[in-house]
């Protein structure tokens, strides 16, 4: 029970559960089968496959013929694989498992290079199935692997795509073969919205030609004016300082260095004066 429990979340310990109820209870057609299918998933194929022609002896069932064909693969004896996977015992499991053995039958034949024989095996009427079933998944998924490999790149591209709609379970990585070649990125799977997709090659190239353009020279803030060592402002973005002219120099300028140009100006200036101050007296008086 507790190696059927932990084989997908930790193998290697419910391979350690079902050695252990194998060496107590050896005789006991459930506890072999429990311990072959613990020792297929850590890779132990020889064991595996003894574990589970003893459960079959002793049980009589067949339900384990696709997982014995895939442990011969694993020993490298993919003939001996196909002679399991063509056993009429076969023909009388239901879908699911029926399916399985196609699916091994096929990794055997492309184990031994024959990749339209491998084709053939996954010809099967349940390709037209629709409806979501991992094993519909798994078979879809199978068969658009074979069709890549022979170059059928759009084939492959509607069955991965089949497989990707059916898989509810996630048994398959359907999108992400889906996505190499479509030409895409995956870069996020949203549970309600579903799949963003995302082009690589196209985000890239809007990164570089895109960037945000930088404000003109003219459209940049004024900048504070700035001081040399001996005092003169210049334009911090010039670099250079600007020569500007002293005020006081500027009025020294625009005057005479020996005072008023004639006397009648200073004579209009002091009249003025007297003329200001009169108002103010004849208040006085």
């Amino acid at each position: 029970m507790a190696a059927g429990l932990l084989v997908d979340e930790d193998p290697e310990r419910a391979y350690a559960h079902a050695a252990y109820a194998r060496r107590k209870a050896s005789r006991v057609p459930g506890v072999r089968e429990a311990s072959g299918v613990a020792a297929y998933t850590v890779g132990k194929w020889q064991e595996a496959l003894s574990d589970l022609r003893a459960a079959r002896r002793m049980s009589g069932r067949d339900n384990f013929l696709a997982i014995m064909a895939d442990c011969e693969r694993g020993l490298g004896r993919p003939e001996r694989a196909l002679e399991i996977t063509g056993d009429p015992a076969g023909e009388q499991l239901d879908a699911a498992e029926r399916i399985e053995l196609r699916i091994v039958a096929a990794g055997a034949r492309r184990d031994m290079g024959d990749i339209k024989g491998a084709l053939a095996e996954l010809q099967v009427p349940e390709l037209k199935e629709r409806r979501a079933r991992p094993w519909i998944a798994r078979l879809f998924y199978a068969y658009a692997d074979v069709l890549e490999e022979l170059g059928r790149e759009e084939d492959a591209r509607e069955y991965f795509s089949r497989a990707s709609a059916v898989d509810s379970d996630g048994v398959t990585d359907a999108d992400e073969r889906l996505a190499v070649l479509e030409g895409v990125e995956l870069v996020d799977v949203d549970p309600e919205d579903g799949i963003i997709w995302t082009d690589a090659e196209e985000q890239d190239f809007e990164e570089q030609d895109f960037a945000e353009p930088q404000a003109p020279r003219e459209a940049r803030p004024a900048e504070p004016a700035l001081e040399d060592e001996d005092g003169a402002e210049y334009d911090s973005r010039d670099g250079e300082p600007e020569d500007f002219e002293d005020e006081d120099d500027s009025r020294d300028a625009d005057e005479p260095e020996d005072g008023p140009a004639d006397e009648s100006d200073a004579e209009s200036e002091a009249v003025k004066d007297d003329g200001a101050d009169a108002p103010r007296d004849r208040e006085r008086d």
